[in-house]
């Protein structure tokens, strides 16, 4: 078991490609004077995750050519991995749990296939075989969708539905399930315009009909309805970027306050957050564009009780900090800490988990 300093708040995964050695415990303290703690090697390449607060685990992708997910535990002062299982797929780069935390889907990112592992009810541990289904097709941008692309999954809140994101394909897939948790044949619960790249969904977290999709390649957010079927329909296409921009960039990640009022997404290359208000139906309106401070803003973490977000910047290699006020707008804190290879952050489950 790797020493760390007592219940770090924040951990910062990183690629071996970039310089990294494993997730690296973040902290600060009073005066807001940050720190970064030796890296729990176990955790290579640790480029998202989930947490289990049924079992106290933390669920981390090996985004590498063999995809595996690690099940590691956080203790008082440190990490321990509890299992590793493959996932069948490779660079596996998004993690989900289903409403129950009785199975965990991921999308491998090479290859195009999702796997859905079954979890242990008592332990939380990978039980019996992992069920993949590999997606196919391809879309016009022959250098980035040369084929399937699967970049993130999630659950419906009932759990009826295991949807998931296509880059190379451009589509959403929802997958039903049966009583027995099998994974059964996905339909297209969403044709995305041609060459976009929807890379991440996310779902209004009071307003059951409301989703919305970001896509990497067109930087666009898309507004959908989510339906009983599930199906997605009623697209609104808006830019991530400002009206003038002309240069290279592509969306990265996108999170909606609690309140279900602020929605940001990243931009990498303009380097920016793009700020949207959400109204009482959950319809879009932008705010601001906030710099993050760093190139190419990969992840970043909404840490609504500290009142910041806290970014990991791919190509700069560093994790900056950024105030949100009582509006939801960002400021810059002047914070930007040098983290080799970082392309995430996650939050240190209260208490240990």
């Amino acid at each position: 078991m790797a020493k760390l300093d007592p219940t770090p708040p924040i951990a910062a995964g990183t690629y071996r490609g970039g310089g990294g050695r494993g997730l690296h415990p973040l902290w600060s303290d009073e005066a807001a004077t940050w720190r970064i703690g030796d890296a729990y090697a176990a955790a290579p390449n640790a480029s998202f995750s989930v947490y289990s607060a049924r079992h106290g685990l933390h669920y981390i992708v090996d985004e590498d050519a063999v995809g595996r997910v690690g099940v590691h535990r956080h203790l008082a002062g440190g990490w321990e991995m509890l299992a590793s299982v493959e996932t069948g797929g490779g660079a596996p780069c998004h993690v989900a749990l289903n409403p129950a935390e009785t199975l965990l889907a991921v999308a491998n990112y090479a290859g195009g296939s999702v796997s859905v592992i079954r979890l242990d009810p008592g332990t939380g541990l990978p039980d019996g075989a992992v069920q993949t289904h590999a997606n196919r097709g391809s879309g016009p941008n022959a250098e980035r969708q040369e084929g399937p692309h699967a970049h993130w999954v999630g659950f419906s809140p009932d759990g009826r539905w295991l949807y998931q994101t296509d880059l190379g394909t451009d589509e959403v897939l929802a997958f039903p399930f049966d009583a027995t948790g099998t994974l059964e044949l996905p339909f297209v619960a969403y044709a995305a315009p041609p060459g976009s790249g929807p890379r991440h969904l996310v779902l209004h977290p009071h307003i059951a009909k409301r989703a919305y999709l970001v896509s990497e390649m067109a930087s666009t957010l898309t507004t959908l309805d989510r339906a009983r079927d599930g199906t997605f329909t009623g697209p609104v296409i808006r830019s991530t970027l400002p009206d003038a921009w002309r240069g290279h960039s592509i969306v990265a990640h996108v999170a909606i306050n609690a309140a279900g009022t602020r929605l940001y997404v990243s931009n990498r290359g303009h380097d920016s957050i793009a700020v949207f208000a959400l109204d009482a139906e959950g319809v879009p309106t932008l705010l601001e564009h906030a710099a993050t401070g760093g190139e190419y803003p990969r992840f970043f973490l909404l840490l609504e009780d500290r009142g910041m977000i806290v970014v990991a910047h791919e190509k700069s290699q560093t994790v900056t900090t950024l105030a949100i006020d009582a509006e939801g707008r960002l400021a810059p804190t002047g914070v930007a800490l040098g983290v080799p290879g970082v392309g995430y952050v996650l939050e240190v489950a209260p208490g240990g988990g």
